[in-house]
């Protein structure tokens, strides 16, 4: 009981402490920005802090509050206020002001209680001399727990300036709505490409100095659009200054330590040592065939160690000797300048005749010698390929693909369409060009890249395009957002794409449709089924096609410019599927279809609605020779899924042709092959697996013979 007591006395006396320790500093709770702003340099944003002026001269509600998702720039906004006040660059109201930052955490450390809080605050505040024109900025308002403290002084002669995210704006909406009429909202929406740009090229020189390198503009370009292209969890410019920063990071690791190439290898090298130690003893059979896979793998690494080793610190001292050789060259063209303008021609002579032809000399050598062996002089620039290898290691695509040049790959996009979708040349060929069309600028900027409609009967490869065509253009297949829309028949469930609005269930969930496109700006998106779907839900589509944009429940704007819009349907698959397969072959035929089909999608969807659907494209019933293709690619699949037991699949062009006699209904396109091979192919190799049949390397041969499929190993 008594070790209880004296434990309580301490934690008092330590709260106490701390408590004495926040009042004494209260006083220096706040950092003045106008000094900081002289350290940092802030690029843009002249709009929003011209409006930031407008807002602090009015004569009421005089306290900006700037609303904006994190990472767009608010704090940046603040600052280059600060530094213009430091320079003088506005009003005469404005000249003599402070800008005081106030240290929110240091006043909440210790604190346990909501009154306690509020007076932290309040003597802060009270510490301010009233004689001065003050403005006071508090960052992340939202994350204070009462701001109880500054009703009372919106009173006093204290402007007040602070910054929230949306999420914490709708938050304090709801919690404190007096509170937030005495401010006057500042929406900061992220800055566009070409302004993020701007600001990276202005702001580029501190990470030059910091780490030693040099940033040319192709790297600065290449971050800004790759960050709006590929993180898309994270706002301009915010994203691209991260991305840059850890690329000159890279870079200058990579010219003052090991190369990233030796690293790999040597890394490499010590995790198969450590696996072979694992395995010492173990005489089982696998374990002796892994340890023989690990010494080979060990007996090729060490010699290329060892050679990488010795290039590059032969290299090194090349390369420092080089460098050791051109620093004095230029001291010498320095040294003659300036003995010639004190006409001392000694030393001219000396520098002239003799130092600099030597050192010239010696550096032709050094050059020589430096090609002959093939040494490559570390660059200290960071290029578009340094930001490449930094946005492949946050989301693990690879380099070659986003830095891929934008014309070569459109020129080939039939072609890789094709490898992935069998029989449907014509509607690739549709697809394609229209594509080509909006990614040269030949579009409206506002709409989608793209928005189509894809008729034809089940299993055709609709859905199979949508994916071809989200990994051709964003590289990634999972950049697709599918919508059933037979979910969507009900009047009430339209309202799930946008969300509830505020005062409803779930309202801050927001909706379905709009969140995805916020979170991933760069996507295809697939309404299946459109027909099923409620009118309702056409009235939002007809939003999304026309102006490429779509307000959701909370009252915030999803911008669709940067995808593509995609819809399947069934309707006049009846006319597909009756109609000669030779009418696929002509555009006349194609263009006679088409018209039938239109007729029959005027009975089901409105001509507005049709009207702004940038083209139709209809896939044709397929063949026999179509499902042969497909069948290889399902094939491939199915070896994969067994490459972990070492197991090949090789199936002979009976037992392939037998496949594709079973599976082909020309009304349910592929999706009978996929039946076909579980139910021949992989339920019995299944049970063969099980009951140990086939072993680790083995080949499996699979014929057909009067219809009936033959197992063999070799």
């Amino acid at each position: 009981m008594l070790k209880q007591i004296l434990r309580n006395l301490t934690d008092l006396n330590g709260e106490m402490k701390t408590m004495e320790k926040n009042k004494q500093q209260s006083p220096e709770s706040f950092k003045d920005m106008i000094a900081d702003s002289s350290k940092h340099i802030y690029i843009g944003r002249d709009s929003e802090v011209r409006r930031l002026q407008q807002i602090l001269e009015r004569r009421s509600k005089n306290h900006p509050l700037l609303v904006g998702d994190a990472g767009v720039g608010k704090k940046s906004i603040v600052g280059l206020l600060a530094q213009k006040i430091a320079n003088k660059e506005v009003s005469k109201n404005l000249i003599n002001t402070k800008m005081l930052r106030l240290d929110t955490s240091s006043l909440l450390i210790g604190s346990k209680l909501k009154g306690e809080i509020d007076d932290r605050f309040k003597k802060a505040i009270d510490s301010i001399n009233p004689n001065d024109d003050v403005i006071v900025f508090i960052d992340n308002i939202e994350s204070i727990p009462t701001t109880d403290f500054l009703k009372s002084m919106f009173d006093k002669d204290i402007r007040f300036i602070a910054t929230a995210t949306t999420d914490g704006f709708k938050k304090l909406q709801e919690k404190d709505l007096y509170l937030i009429n005495q401010f006057t909202v500042l929406t900061i929406e992220p800055p566009d490409v070409q302004q993020s740009i701007e600001i990276l090229r202005g702001i580029a020189h501190r990470y030059e100095s910091y780490h030693k390198v040099r940033v040319g503009e192709p790297a600065i370009e290449s971050a800004v659009k790759l960050a709006k292209r590929y993180v898309q969890d994270r706002c301009l410019p915010d994203s691209a200054i991260d991305l840059l920063d850890e690329a000159c990071s890279r870079k200058s690791i990579e010219n003052n330590g090991m190369p990233f190439d030796l690293d790999a290898v040597l890394s490499k090298l010590n995790s198969l040592k450590n696996q072979k130690t694992s395995l010492v003893g173990d005489d089982d059979q696998k374990s002796t065939k892994v340890m023989s896979v690990l010494d080979k793998e060990i007996s090729e690494l060490e010699p290329k160690v060892s050679l990488m080793r010795r290039e590059v610190n032969e290299g090194q001292d090349m390369l420092t000797q080089l460098t050791t050789l051109r620093n004095n060259l230029q001291k010498f063209h320095r040294q003659l300048v300036m003995a010639k303008n004190k006409e001392d021609y000694k030393t001219v002579g000396i520098l002239e005749h003799k130092l600099i032809p030597e050192t010239t000399e010696k550096i032709a050598s050094f050059e020589k010698q430096v090609e002959e062996m093939n040494i490559k002089e570390r660059s200290n620039i960071v290029t578009e390929n340094d930001i490449g290898v930094i946005l492949g290691d946050w989301t693990g695509i690879p380099v070659s693909k986003m830095l891929e040049s934008e014309t070569e790959k459109l020129i080939q996009m039939e072609d890789r369409l094709e490898k992935r979708v069998v029989g449907q040349n014509e509607a690739v060929r549709a697809l394609a060009k229209a594509v080509r069309r909006g990614r040269v600028g030949l579009r409206d900027a506002k709409k989608p890249i793209g928005s189509f409609l894809f008729l034809g009967s089940s299993g055709t490869g609709k859905t199979e395009t949508a994916k071809a065509l989200a990994e051709f253009l964003f590289d990634d297949e999972h950049a697709m957002t599918r919508i059933d829309m037979s979910e969507f028949m009900e009047k009430h469930m339209a309202q799930r794409l946008v969300g509830a609005p505020p005062g409803y269930a779930n309202a801050e969930e927001g909706g379905f449709l709009t969140e995805a496109v916020r979170h991933r700006p760069y996507s295809v998106l697939l309404f299946d089924e459109v027909e099923k779907a409620h009118p309702d839900v056409f009235n939002l589509l007809l939003q999304v096609l026309d102006d490429g944009r779509l307000t959701d429940g909370r009252g915030r704007l999803a911008d669709f410019s940067n995808t593509v819009v995609i819809m399947t349907s069934n309707i006049g698959s009846k006319n597909i599927l009756d109609a000669d397969p030779d009418i696929f072959d002509t555009e006349d035929g194609i263009a006679e279809m088409s018209q039938v089909l239109r007729d029959e999608l005027k009975k089901f969807l409105r001509p507005e609605f049709l009207n702004r659907i940038d083209e139709t494209i209809i896939f044709r019933p397929l063949s026999k020779n179509h499902l042969r293709g497909i069948l290889d690619i399902q094939l491939n699949k199915v070896e994969r899924l067994v490459s972990d037991r070492e197991l090949k699949l090789h199936l002979s062009e009976s037992a392939k042709q037998e496949l594709v006699n079973l599976s082909y209904e020309p009304a349910f396109g592929a999706r009978p092959l996929n039946r076909s091979i579980t139910k021949h192919i992989q339920n019995p190799m299944a049970e063969e697996i099980l009951s140990g049949g086939y072993k680790n390397g083995d080949t499996i041969h699979i014929d057909c013979v009067s219809g009936k499929f033959i197992f063999r190993k070799k």
